[in-house]
């Protein structure tokens, strides 16, 4: 991979005014003066952090792309540090509304209306931190990525995740991916609990039930119905409530 350009060829707008957070105030014209915007002293030009109000957001944080003019964005909730928000524009000043947007507490749903780039995850804030409303959350992120991404298999991944979502036993664990094998915990991240069988979307159209996430060695099913029973069938018993991975 050749070598990127200095950033200051590529944002030399930027590296005028020393750093990206005073870049981003340049463009607000103003509307940005009480907000605290920091970069970082070991790549002033590429990095920004905006600290939000609200206890249940974390910073915002911009980055800029090393081989071509453009800004990436992403705003996390704080309990497991996962993207509520993200995106990528070459407007900086699209960046700045999206910055405002995310200090003023513009709720999520409403951010794109400030800065159409922006691209909701599908997660929803839950400011009390309820592990139930948490895996909730992560459900409704993995059912809209499952929709958006591009790949040969994309309709076999995405019946698969409805068809576990569809199962009461399933939907009431945390899911997360592995190499996209769809896995189950008892409890939110960064602990991540494994718990029960693995289900796999294939390249084949067929859906296969693995006790780990690299074999499938409980069967391969012609539909994601019957693969989520088999997954159900190989529960351990007795699981309760999905509990905060602290």
């Amino acid at each position: 991979m050749p070598t990127p350009p200095s950033p200051s060829v590529l944002y030399p707008d930027v590296a005028d005014r020393g750093s990206l957070a005073a870049a981003l105030r340049a463009v607000a014209d103003g509307r940005l003066d009480a907000v605290r915007i920091s970069s970082p002293d070991t790549a002033p030009l590429t990095h920004a952090s905006i600290e939000s109000a609200l206890p249940h957001r974390e910073s915002f944080h911009v980055s800029a792309w090393p081989y071509e003019r453009r800004w990436s964005i992403r705003g996390n909730e704080p309990l497991q540090g996962l993207a509520l928000v993200d995106g990528s524009t070459d407007d900086l000043a699209e960046v700045a509304e999206a910055v405002r947007a995310w200090h003023d507490e513009v709720p999520l749903d409403e951010l794109r209306g400030a800065a159409p780039f922006v691209h909701l995850t599908g997660r929803f804030e839950v400011p009390d931190g309820d592990p139930a409303r948490l895996t909730e959350s992560e459900w409704q992120h993995l059912r809209r990525q499952a929709g958006e991404q591009e790949y040969p298999w994309r309709e076999t991944y995405q019946a698969l995740i409805e068809a576990a979502y569809a199962e009461p036993a399933l939907r009431a664990l945390y899911p997360f991916t592995s190499h996209w094998v769809l896995r189950f915990a008892t409890d939110t991240r960064p602990r991540l609990t494994a718990v029960g069988p693995s289900l796999f979307a294939n390249s084949d159209g067929t859906f296969g039930v693995g006790r780990g996430f690299i074999g499938i060695d409980l069967g391969r099913f012609a539909t994601a119905r019957e693969a989520v029973a088999q997954a159900v069938r190989h529960l351990p018993p007795g699981l309760g409530p999905v509990t905060l991975g602290g």
